[in-house]
């Protein structure tokens, strides 16, 4: 465990998200942040999945409609592919800040994100009010209590397709997501206290044989660095 003064941390604004410059060392808890998280379902279809951190394996929630390799803006479909943890925001207001080595922020009264394919801030952060269509990132259900934002659709941002995917607090009843990848909240305090600004969640194919049978990762995108 690194002494008790500061940790550095990368200084990037994702809308009401602004992220830490510091982090103090005492709040991290982890010693070395793990590389990949992966998840995984029995088929392309399914909704149910298993997140896997070293050895350890927790069921997750993913899309409504499974997983795809060209995900399209509400299919209900969770992106194939590597995808880098870019800021986690939480919810001040109703708990502590996870133990995390990522940069972290409280999510803002007027937090929002933009979904509406065509307008020139989608799959970006946006401020509320906004006119155009929107995730509120402050929501009354608890799911977006802890939120992790994903870099899929980023570098390069394509229109139509998908904005908004997240790792974000399963709903209690198990319901599937609408592409986002979902766990329980004792397990995302687990997962969290793993990661670091290296970390990437891997969406596989199928189980057991990724990529068709290649047992390379998939493909992974950068991310956009938005200052607003």
């Amino acid at each position: 465990m690194p002494r008790d003064d500061v940790c550095q941390v990368e200084n990037r604004c994702y809308g009401h998200l602004c992220l830490l410059e510091r982090c103090s060392a005492r709040q991290l808890a982890v010693r070395k942040s793990i590389t990949h998280i992966h998840v995984r379902a029995i088929n392309m279809r399914a909704s149910r999945g298993i997140l896997s951190v070293g050895s350890l394996q927790f069921p997750c929630m993913i899309g409504r409609s499974g997983r795809s390799y060209r995900k399209k803006e509400g299919d209900g479909t969770t992106p194939v592919g590597c995808w880098q943890l870019v800021a986690l925001g939480y919810r001040a207001d109703r708990d502590l800040p996870p133990r995390s080595c990522l940069p972290a922020r409280p999510i803002g009264i007027s937090a929002g994100w933009c979904d509406a394919v065509g307008d020139r801030n989608y799959n970006r952060p946006v401020k509320l009010p906004y006119t155009a269509s929107h995730e509120k990132l402050r929501r009354n259900d608890g799911l977006y209590d802890v939120i992790v934002i994903l870099s899929h659709n980023q570098r390069p941002r394509i229109q139509d397709r998908g904005s908004a995917v997240f790792l974000h607090l399963a709903d209690p009843k198990e319901a599937p997501t609408a592409g986002c990848i979902a766990l329980s909240r004792r397990h995302m305090a687990f997962v969290l206290a793993q990661c670091g600004r290296r970390t990437r969640l891997v969406i596989w194919s199928s189980s057991g044989c990724p990529n068709h049978g290649s047992q390379k990762l998939p493909s992974q995108h950068g991310h956009e660095s938005h200052h607003i």
